[in-house]
């Protein structure tokens, strides 16, 4: 399979509407009102088609702390919900996968691989369908 590269990353899963993904690329990559930006390595490969977030925790072992998946799920939900990953460094299953909206990609990439908060902040401000829209 296709290497990664070592940073925080935006994986493209789902193939079945390159008008969506181009959309999700433009969302992610506009800073918020405030002037943040998601520093993410935006990854459009086939060969990373239907990659877990099991499996994209086992290829990065090196590189940032939190990574991301844009799945079927993302591309045909309103608001994006990308699936964000906890890669580094291993601790077991203490940090489950969550939903971000791509206009708050930006909040959980900075702060998480900056230290400034923890997967728990996050976590906690999820709403009632696991997605994280901001707090």
């Amino acid at each position: 399979m296709a290497e990664l590269p070592v940073a925080s990353v935006l994986v493209r899963t789902w193939f079945g509407d390159d008008s969506a993904w181009e959309s999700l690329v433009h969302e992610v990559e506009t800073p918020s009102d405030e002037g943040f930006q998601a520093s993410v390595a935006v990854v459009n490969n086939p060969a990373f088609a239907g990659l877990s977030a099991e499996a994209l925790t086992a290829k990065q072992t090196t590189g940032a702390i939190v990574s991301f998946l844009a799945d079927e799920t993302t591309l045909t939900n309103a608001g994006h919900p990308i699936l964000a990953v906890w890669v580094l460094p291993r601790r077991g299953d203490d940090h489950q996968p969550f939903r971000v909206v791509s206009a708050e990609l930006w909040s959980v990439e900075n702060n998480i691989n900056l230290g400034n908060m923890d997967w728990e902040d996050f976590t906690r401000s999820l709403s009632g369908d696991g997605v994280f829209r901001g707090f």
